[in-house]
């Protein structure tokens, strides 16, 4: 099997195949001595509090997920605090008063923190499903020492290097609201609501950029919404006295007494908001908050990642409206099961259905470039997980979108649930880029795995098959075709470079390589490179390599990707995250449509 010999200028418009290079280092780049992570709003840290009105049972936490995926996607760090599901307190406190406890047991806290340790389990794993590599830090983990009352207790300290290193090693770290340790160890409380006072003296403590409070409205209102309808207005911005007086209910008084010791601003919102009411020492006033409608989104594919999405726009509810789904056979069963008024069977008929924005998650890049064509041409948004559509200069395609005042995304066609088209933005914006070095396809990287594990080829391949990682016909994965064609669009974002600009090695997982990593075991994998080559070229190169002393590629497992971009500085921005699955890649495109609906565009 060669690489790429074959390939006809559909599959690759323009850009120059050239024969398998021989493997080269991985890219090494000469340093300045303060070589550093960029600093600045891509790096800084967010602590985000999801109180039970939002966690009200298991079935929220994909909610939950979505909302922590699209901040970190931007390149924050993420704390999560969590309170524990809704009605799940109450349950724990009527149990110890049947058995006879009074308020000042000191064994109570120790029964009830079990609410918020079950919430702060339950969304680590769902947050592993999706893609993200949580951290889950109780309070003896944090070193979160509260004094006082064992119910009422304040908290008084934090064990800083221990946090600091889980949020440089995690995706997210979740901590327990609402609880603390004495100085004995002993479980304590923070008062009914103490998941706020948690959420502000983590982020006062950490110096978070931004202290975000999660509810079930999107701010602080001048009445109950759900019983004033138009009549509530919402605040735009408080001040801490202004906000006890008013915000009583929704936020603990204790944590605004608190941020206001601190100097802490908080901000108080719902999932997928971009505006959020904002407590502070300024302050401000009441504004009208007009209800938007639901923005109509129509789905281009209804497969396996296609059913995700679709299932992810369910739990949305009000968010977002679906008006059609295209799909060759509408009779064929699917999981979820869309009402059968919404399929359509050609692109006219899914853009007669008036959307706002089209979700393309199809398999035919053909197909794909028709849609973004006809998309433009309507005026409307295009959400894209579809790389074959996007390989002839994706962000020049962004760009006419912009100038016709739609938009064209497409942080799922690369990269499954990591989100390196984000990262690579965030590098390039910073300086100049040295390049980009990545794994890029999580079936690769399972095969390779198993076989780093000694199975053979062909079970490791049905083992990814069962999984769902692999196709039927994995060819476009194991011959190099698709770290392509998702390396030629991580080259249009670091250089603006089209297909006719880069120049393409590529190397198959065929016989020889297997043999090469038989005869020399480590952790091998598909590593893509794309920099600056001679005459103004980019240089792309597939290639399989030994990755034993790069703890960052070597460490990733299964069918996880990652990516690292460098700039001349050497300042580095990388992403990691599952490379392939329903799940994980349904996630990034949800998360492009809330970025769009956050935006206005889709008001």
């Amino acid at each position: 099997m060669n690489a790429l010999e074959a390939q006809p200028s559909a599959d690759l418009p323009g850009a120059r195949l050239l024969p398998a290079a021989p493997a080269r280092d991985a890219l090494h780049v000469v340093r300045s001595d303060d070589a550093r992570v960029a600093p600045g709003p891509s790096n800084e840290l967010v602590v985000l509090k999801f109180g039970s009105s939002v966690l009200r049972d298991e079935a929220d936490l994909p909610r939950v997920v979505s909302e922590i995926y699209r901040w970190r996607r931007a390149g924050r760090r993420v704390l999560a605090v969590v309170s524990a599901l809704h009605g799940e307190t109450d349950r724990l406190f009527d149990m110890a008063r049947r058995l006879g406890s009074d308020t000042d047991c000191a064994q109570l806290p120790r029964l009830v923190a079990q609410g918020e340790e079950r919430s702060a389990a339950l969304l680590a794993i769902a947050c592993d499903r999706a893609g993200l590599e949580p951290c889950v830090m109780g309070p003896r983990e944090l070193g979160l020492v509260g004094e006082g009352p064992a119910q009422s207790a304040k908290p008084v300290g934090l064990d800083h290097n221990a946090v600091n290193s889980a949020l440089e090693n995690h995706d997210v770290v979740i901590a327990p609201g609402y609880v603390a340790v004495d100085a004995r160890g002993r479980p304590v409380l923070l008062g009914r609501g103490g998941s706020d006072l948690s959420a502000v003296f983590l982020g006062g403590e950490l110096e978070a950029g931004c202290v975000r409070l999660v509810k079930d409205v999107d701010g602080v209102y001048d009445r109950d919404p759900a019983k004033a309808g138009g009549a509530a207005l919402r605040f735009d911005a408080l001040s801490y006295d202004r906000a006890r007086e008013v915000a009583g209910k929704l936020v603990q008084p204790q944590a605004i007494d608190h941020a206001e010791r601190l100097g802490v601003a908080i901000e108080v919102s719902c999932l997928n908001a971009q505006d959020a009411t904002r407590i502070d020492a300024k302050g401000g006033g009441a504004v009208k908050a007009p209800k938007a409608d639901s923005p109509r989104v129509a789905l281009a594919g209804c497969g396996v990642v296609g059913g995700g999405v679709l299932a992810r726009l369910q739990r949305a509810g009000d968010d977002f409206e679906v008006c059609a789904v295209l799909a060759r056979d509408p009779s064929k069963p699917r999981d979820p099961q869309p009402d059968p008024a919404l399929f359509v069977q050609d692109l006219n008929a899914l853009f007669d259905a008036g959307p706002d924005i089209v979700v393309d998650v199809l398999s035919s890049g053909e197909l794909g470039e028709a849609l973004i064509s006809e998309a433009l041409e309507r005026g409307v948004s295009v959400v894209s997980a579809n790389k074959q559509a996007l390989l002839n200069d994706a962000a020049r395609q962004a760009e006419r979108f912009e100038r016709s005042g739609v938009s064209l995304a497409y942080s799922a066609a690369v990269g499954g649930g990591a989100p390196m088209v984000e990262t690579v933005r965030n590098a390039r914006d910073h300086g100049t880029l040295a390049g980009v070095e990545a794994v890029l396809n999580g079936t690769v990287n399972y095969l390779l795995d198993r076989l780093g594990a000694g199975e053979s080829y062909e079970d490791a391949l049905a083992d990814a098959q069962r999984a769902g990682f692999a196709e039927e016909d994995p060819s476009a994965d194991v011959d190099g075709r698709d770290a392509v064609a998702k390396a030629l669009i991580l080259a249009s974002e670091a250089y603006g470079a089209s297909p006719d600009d880069c120049d393409v090695h590529s190397e198959a997982l065929d016989d020889d390589v297997l043999a090469r990593i038989s005869e020399t075991p480590g952790r091998w994998r598909q590593l893509s490179t794309v920099a600056p080559g001679v005459d103004g070229r980019v240089q792309i190169d597939v290639a399989f390599r030994r990755m034993d002393g790069d703890p960052f590629f070597a460490g990733l497992e299964g069918e996880r990707n990652a990516l690292r971009a460098v700039c001349v500085d050497g300042a580095e921005f990388s992403a990691r995250g599952r490379g392939a699955g329903r799940t994980p890649t349904a996630e990034s495109v949800f998360a492009d449509l809330v970025d769009w609906r956050a935006k206005g565009e889709g008001a």
